[in-house]
């Protein structure tokens, strides 16, 4: 079955990927593209319900900034701009773009023209959320102006006969109210579309993609246990039945007893399931690294020859499969997009692998849709719902240089906040939790005798995305007793924080 698609145009802003979730969740399909790769040709033959163009951190009256053929804007396909993308347009079509007397950034007032098609039967005033230096200082003919703040003269402007629609705010990130319903105006009344796509529908166009590229070949699978690489086995399972190979490697950086539960969880299952105790060689090649961005590399390159090293002993084998998700991209620089921290499973590949072709079914999706195709493809609800746990393992959540001594540490102290926060009832209500051993060595006393020993951080997140994040509330009481345990059963630790940073600032992990 054909069903309607929104492109969405990548200007490599940060939040580029949250328009595609939000699009989602009206139920209409959509592709991410970068601007480089967008012709007039490609979009007639694509024949998108609509186009949306996103943010980005240029100033588009720069010549070095991204730009569009004007073309686009004539073909009749309805097109929202999103505050790079509003500018864009307004530069494009003849209107003015600026350096603002005043930058807005986060949460503002604003006020619509509710008759307008993207506002219509909402408040006149609102909360959205705002970046952006510059503004359009002037509308181009034939637009009209539908929002404004105190000091963004055009937080939003439209041609209905053109089916052209701009916003100066982000409609996609959470903090701007109703901004899922105004996406969702511009893809029902702008579009036209039914809103008819689901996750049976993305698994179904993933297993029959993943079929066609892979024919007779063979796939090596990048196992983790974790909730992206347990989804992605299913998938291709479904996909490519017994030619289908999970390697699953013991770097040595799990969980307590996490290794063996791996194993356990997938010892049943139709695939052809291999172990790799492989601690000693990322232990030997991270010696001495405490930079966590080399941490990261390290582990990532290694992570590629093991599989390397055990697909030569499979016979041929003709495609790489790996877990990568959204999230995992956009962090690690997509585009023109920022780097924040690069992914073992996206920046960490060395020059040449020895595959035909490294396949990502699952990149174009946020972990909770990850967590809903689990569900789709009858994955049990113990694995789905598992919490996240970073490829590199607590190797990242070890600052400074990894050791024996450390890891086991760590790997006490995590249990102890896990056992807690799951026999509290709170970890229902808590998207990620973890612990972090940190760097630091502070002054203690315990019984009579003066300490000194590791500061541990406990952190615990609330997301519907893992873009953005809160801290989670947790009750004093239950964190007094997991730092009590902490303390009084895990030798090297004498001091217990917690982390009550949001992202951004910061970013879920610590390193």
């Amino acid at each position: 079955m054909a069903y309607q698609k929104i492109m969405i145009i990548d200007f490599g802003g940060q939040y580029n990927q949250l328009i595609a979730r939000r699009v989602r969740e009206c139920g209409v399909y959509c592709e991410v593209v970068p601007f480089g790769k967008v012709t007039v040709e490609a979009v007639e033959k694509e024949a998108p319900a609509g186009i949306i163009f996103t943010g980005g951190p240029n100033s588009v009256y720069l010549e070095t900034s991204p730009h569009i053929d004007p073309k686009i804007f004539a073909l009749g396909i309805p097109v929202l701009g999103i505050c790079y993308g509003a500018q864009l347009m307004a530069h494009t079509l003849g209107g003015k773009v600026a350096t603002a007397p005043k930058s807005e950034y986060g949460k503002t007032e604003t006020e619509f023209d509710s008759s307008a098609l993207m506002f219509r039967g909402l408040p006149e005033r609102g909360v959205t959320w705002m970046s952006h230096t510059d503004y359009i200082s002037e509308v181009p003919q034939g637009f009209e102006i539908c929002a404004h703040t105190p000091v963004c003269p055009v937080a939003a402007m439209q041609n209905t006969s053109k089916k052209l629609y701009a916003t100066q705010f982000h409609p996609e990130v959470n903090h701007t109210e109703k901004g899922s319903d105004m996406i969702k105006k511009f893809l029902v009344d702008a579009c036209g579309c039914t809103c008819d796509w689901s996750m049976g529908s993305y698994a179904e166009t993933a297993i029959k993609n993943v079929r066609e590229k892979v024919g007779d070949g063979r796939v090596l699978l990048a196992l983790s246990g974790g909730v992206d690489s347990s989804v992605l086995a299913a998938l291709l399972s479904k996909a490519v039945g017994n030619r289908l190979t999970a390697i699953f490697v013991d770097h040595g950086f799990m969980r307590k007893n996490e290794g063996d539960e791996v194993e356990a969880a997938f010892k049943g299952w139709n695939i052809n399931f291999v172990r790799v105790n492989a601690k000693d060689r990322f232990m030997a090649r991270l010696k001495g690294v405490s930079d966590p961005e080399t941490k990261r590399k390290i582990i990532g390159e290694e992570f590629i020859n093991v599989f390397e090293s055990e697909s030569k002993k499979l016979g041929k084998v003709d495609f790489l499969a790996q877990g990568t998700i959204y999230p995992d991209i956009i962090e690690s620089g997509a585009g023109d997009a920022a780097v924040i921290k690069s992914h073992h499973n996206v920046g960490g590949l060395p020059d040449h692998v020895d595959f035909k072709e490294i396949i990502e079914p699952l990149r174009l999706l946020f972990k909770d849709e990850v967590r809903a195709l689990g569900t789709t493809l009858g994955l049990p609800e113990n694995i789905v719902w598992r919490p996240p746990f970073p490829g590199p393992g607590l190797a990242i959540r070890i600052i400074g240089e990894i050791t024996d001594e450390k890891l086991e540490i760590l790997r006490e102290a995590d249990a102890i906040f896990r056992f807690e926060l799951e026999q509290s009832g709170s970890a229902k209500n808590i998207n990620q939790y973890f612990a972090v051993l940190t760097n630091m060595r502070s002054v203690g006393v315990m019984g009579d005798g003066r300490t000194y020993d590791y500061t541990l951080a406990l952190r615990a997140v609330t997301t519907s995305d893992f873009m953005t994040a809160d801290f989670a509330k947790i009750p004093y009481d239950i964190l007094e007793r997991c730092a009590g345990r902490i303390v009084g059963e895990v030798a090297g630790i004498n001091r217990v924080v917690y982390d009550i940073t949001t992202k951004p600032p910061a970013t879920i992990e610590w390193e």
